[in-house]
């Protein structure tokens, strides 16, 4: 476990140099133009988040009870409406809805990035899988903070879940 720790390290440091040390221009997609601090910093959450992804492990569910999540389709507007109410009074002073990092990694894409399940186990698991889990490690390298349990029950994590696919524009 500590050597695949390292090798996500290491990869995400070889890639964060290969990445800031190039010549690319912003993509047309940045929204407000960023300084050089606040590009090169976007952009290594991105590489290491990426990378992270990549070698997240086999099945990508994290470490926990939640095996099988069922979505909605479309989204329950009233699940959303808990979720972002819980957003509000216990995840916005360390999480951005964007993909900014604030103490925690901005929440935009999430439900691109992990399973519904990982998320899940995350929310209500957060001990375990910072403890165990390779994908849950390697965000607090860049976070460099461990977050605290929220004591959600499994309705209200699944209410954020529903909200954070609201957030990363799932209809």
């Amino acid at each position: 476990m500590k050597r695949s720790f390292f090798y996500i390290i290491t990869a995400s440091v070889c890639l964060l140099a290969v990445r800031c040390g190039s010549n690319q221009q912003p993509s047309a997609t940045n929204h407000a133009p960023a300084t050089d601090s606040q590009d090169i910093k976007l952009k290594t959450n991105s590489v290491i988040l990426d990378t992270v992804t990549i070698m997240a492990g086999i099945n990508g569910k994290g470490i926990g009870r939640f095996k099988n999540i069922q979505l909605t389709s479309p989204l329950d507007e009233k699940m959303v409406a808990r979720g972002h109410v819980i957003y509000d009074s216990k995840c916005f002073a360390c999480h951005k809805l964007t993909s900014e990092l604030l103490v925690g990694p901005g929440w935009a894409g999430v439900t691109d990035r992990r399973k519904p399940e990982w998320i899940m186990n995350w929310i209500t698991n957060t001990k375990v899988m910072l403890d165990r889990d390779l994908a849950a490690q390697a965000d607090m390298v860049v976070c460099l903070i461990r977050m605290p349990s929220q004591d959600l029950t499994d309705k209200q994590a699944r209410d954020v879940l529903e909200f954070m696919r609201k957030n990363d524009g799932k209809k």
